[in-house]
């Protein structure tokens, strides 16, 4: 059994720090209002946010655990999948700094289920592991649907980063061929999608990913053979479309490490499938403001949350 944490102090804290600021309407172009200190990494590193309200592990792993965020009140609540980033790897922290944007979601009557997963550095991560931490998780939270008050038909998976990814590759998970080991029930479905500088086409941005993670594609997709020629089949986002997903990319306009033309180009290829996508470009943001509930671009971000969640 979970043992409940009191997150009330938390909530309370993480709502008076956005009492002051309003929710804007979402712009798919960026405008003059201009951020006066982009976030740099230091920054992000040093994110924090409220303990839990519970955490349930997936796994016998260390790294196979997902918190939970409930709002104050009854319920039930709109869920936010929160998948962090960090290039796949532990260097670049990992859920901790996420508990920043569970906790403002909390205070904004939006529950978050924030997973925490095995990444390449860590045994069992990588190709398949990684993948497979995504499916118990989302397995794990179907399960505490009945018994917390979370609404599941009001779901969105929001990821950053390297998590944009793997928020993004949920959206498809209908679409694994059964033969993969990242097969699995779609269930609890995943329809909306808001990726936050992610870098979620593994085929063509092979070469970004490497310059700004430093990681080899058979980290992520693995290595072909017989039975699987072709690596991204089952691993990347962009050929798992389409899917019936609406996906809002979400960019800093001086992200170096995604930058705004790797969203343009998947929504163009997502449109191009018959999905729906959008692309948000924070003004004067770095990578690092997209994910932080302190930054100046959290209006704009948590605007696209709560659209995704009403969007049919």
């Amino acid at each position: 059994m979970p043992r409940l944490i009191a997150s009330t102090l938390g909530v309370l804290l993480a709502a008076a720090s956005l009492a002051a600021v309003a929710a804007v309407a979402v712009s798919a172009d960026t405008d003059h209002a201009v951020p006066a200190a982009p976030m740099k990494l230091a920054d992000y590193m040093a994110l924090g946010g409220p303990a839990p309200s519970a955490t349930f592990a997936y796994g016998a792993a260390p790294s196979q655990y997902a918190e939970l965020f409930l709002p104050a009140g009854k319920g039930p609540f709109p869920v936010a999948v929160l998948v962090h980033g960090g290039c796949w790897t532990k260097e670049f922290g990992g859920i901790a700094q996420l508990r920043n944007l569970a906790g403002a979601l909390a205070a904004q009557g939006i529950a978050a289920w924030n997973v925490e997963y095995r990444r390449v550095d860590e045994a069992g991560g990588g190709y398949p592991g990684t993948y497979q931490d995504m499916n118990a998780a989302l397995a794990t939270l179907a399960a505490q649907a009945r018994r917390y008050p979370l609404d599941l038909e009001r779901l969105v998976a929001v990821g950053h980063s390297a998590g944009g990814q793997l928020a993004q590759w949920m959206a498809g998970r209908a679409r694994i061929p059964a033969s993969s080991p990242l097969a699995a029930p779609a269930s609890p479905q995943v329809r909306r999608v808001v990726s936050l500088g992610g870098l979620a086409d593994l085929r063509r941005e092979a070469a970004l990913i490497k310059s700004s993670c430093g990681r080899d594609l058979v980290q992520l997709a693995g290595t072909p053979g017989p039975a699987r020629p072709d690596v991204f089949v089952d691993t990347n986002a962009a050929e798992l479309l389409p899917n019936g997903s609406r996906t809002v990319l979400v960019t800093g306009e001086l992200d170096k490490v995604s930058p705004p033309r790797v969203a343009h180009d998947y929504a163009q290829r997502a449109r191009a499938a018959g999905d729906a996508a959008e692309v948000v470009i924070l003004p004067g943001a770095s990578h690092y403001d997209e994910v932080a509930a302190s930054s100046a671009s959290w209006p704009r971000v948590l605007a696209a949350i709560r659209a995704a969640l009403a969007a049919e």
